[in-house]
């Protein structure tokens, strides 16, 4: 496959499947938007791999995977459609190569039931399998600041946090349970049934605060990265914030009701960042 027709493959993957990043890269110059495709199809790819029960030794074909990434990022491309669009675009915006497997060991953790016990676990995950992403995405984006590579791993922890916070009831369902013990004994609520209710909305009221906290601390990320990238990222903390944002509004009822945006909410978005 050319590298052209892999970026191509690339952003099939990020239209069909990047619910909220997509919207985020169409404001982007071409290039920029298909590196950001790229690290987006790799990224789908990890976890798929982690999630599909479908296949029957999940670590083993993680492994693999981790063997191909190697072997990409040393020049002899894996057979897979995703390797010539990812080694051009990490070698095209000079993407440290640690950030990938750090990734890829996030993922692998999700292989066993999760019981996080402290809040500095959970950082630690979050980091793995979202910040690395934040560090990733503003070497695309292109930044001088040395404050930029922190505040885009602050990035990664609020949006992660919003993840759990809106599917903790879906976590729970696969015996994942990323909300720290540390917190369920403050609440007095159980990790197994959430209750007692009220309790449980009182924690999730307090970890949307901590979210919403690392949503502020990153915010001056935005004028640290290039110009031309900054309606891009203004889009992508505006989707999710806004998201928490519909969390707290719905009184942190995660467990009776999905909270999402519209598609013309997040079109809405967009306009309001390119402007």
């Amino acid at each position: 496959m050319t590298v052209a027709e892999s970026y191509r493959w690339c952003e099939d993957v990020a239209r069909q499947q990047a619910k909220n990043f997509y919207y985020s890269f169409l404001l982007l110059p071409a290039g920029q938007r298909h590196a950001m495709c790229a690290v987006y199809a790799f990224m789908r790819y990890c976890d798929d791999l982690s999630d599909d029960e479908g296949i029957p030794d999940r670590a083993a074909a993680i492994a693999r995977w981790r063997g191909d990434l190697e072997m990409s990022l040393s020049g002899k491309l894996a057979d897979h459609a995703v390797w010539p669009a990812f080694a051009d675009t990490v070698t095209r915006y000079k993407i440290p190569h640690r950030y990938f497997f750090d990734m890829i060991d996030g993922v692998s953790s999700d292989l066993e039931p999760r019981a996080l016990q402290t809040f500095d676990e959970l950082y630690d995950y979050c980091y793995h399998v979202a910040s690395v992403v934040g560090l990733v995405i503003i070497h695309i984006f292109g930044f001088d600041s040395d404050q930029a590579p922190l505040l885009a791993e602050k990035c990664g922890i609020a949006f992660q946090l919003t993840n759990i916070i809106r599917d903790v009831k879906e976590d729970r369902e696969k015996n994942r349970v990323y909300l720290p013990a540390e917190d369920f004994r403050r609440f007095g609520v159980s990790p197994s049934t959430f209750e007692p209710r009220e309790s449980f909305r009182s924690m999730l009221e307090f970890e949307a605060k901590r979210a919403r906290d690392y949503y502020d601390q990153a915010r001056p990320l935005i004028a640290m990265v290039h110009a031309r990238s900054r309606p891009s990222l203004r889009a992508l903390i505006g989707i999710y914030s806004t998201l928490l944002d519909r969390i707290v509004a719905a009184n942190h009822d995660v467990l009776n009701q999905r909270v999402r945006l519209s598609t013309g909410h997040k079109l809405w978005i967009l306009v309001r960042s390119w402007v």
